[in-house]
């Protein structure tokens, strides 16, 4: 089982669901969260782009706080944190080299293809449409 992450914290909601599949499945849960990599200067890696210290600082809080809850569960699970500029590939190549069963994300709502394609936070759904295994989408309540 994978609960990933684009750089967002995860839901309560998605750290419930993947504990709950993972114990049907008898399996662990790895944690997976992206530190994006902003772009590249010239066609060249800039460190100024690569994640600053507060970032990565904040994704392990993240990947922490979820592996906590997950525990508190009874699931067992492990963390990681990956840079990278193309979250949705990185994500789904993860997934295959641990041979996951499943993926679990948190969402925003689903846009619109067009607009979509621009923006960061609909990565949970580039990861659906790339992945070999069943992507659950848990979308955060708007309240």
């Amino acid at each position: 089982m994978l609960l990933a992450s684009e750089g967002r914290r995860f839901s309560p909601d998605a750290v419930a669901l993947a504990a709950k599949l993972a114990k049907h499945a008898k399996a662990d849960v790895h944690v997976l969260t992206v530190a994006r990599i902003w772009g590249s200067s010239l066609g060249l890696p800039h460190p100024g782009l690569k994640p600053n210290k507060r970032e990565l600082k904040q994704q392990h809080e993240q990947v922490a706080e979820a592996i906590g809850r997950l525990k508190k569960k009874g699931v067992a699970a492990e963390g990681q944190i990956v840079s990278t500029r193309a979250a949705a590939k990185r994500i789904v190549a993860e997934a295959a080299r641990r041979r996951v069963g499943a993926i679990v994300m948190s969402a925003d709502p689903e846009k619109h293809w067009f607009l979509a394609d621009m923006m960061w936070s609909q990565e949970p759904y580039r990861v659906r449409r790339l992945a070999d295994v069943p992507v659950y989408t848990v979308v955060e309540s708007q309240s």
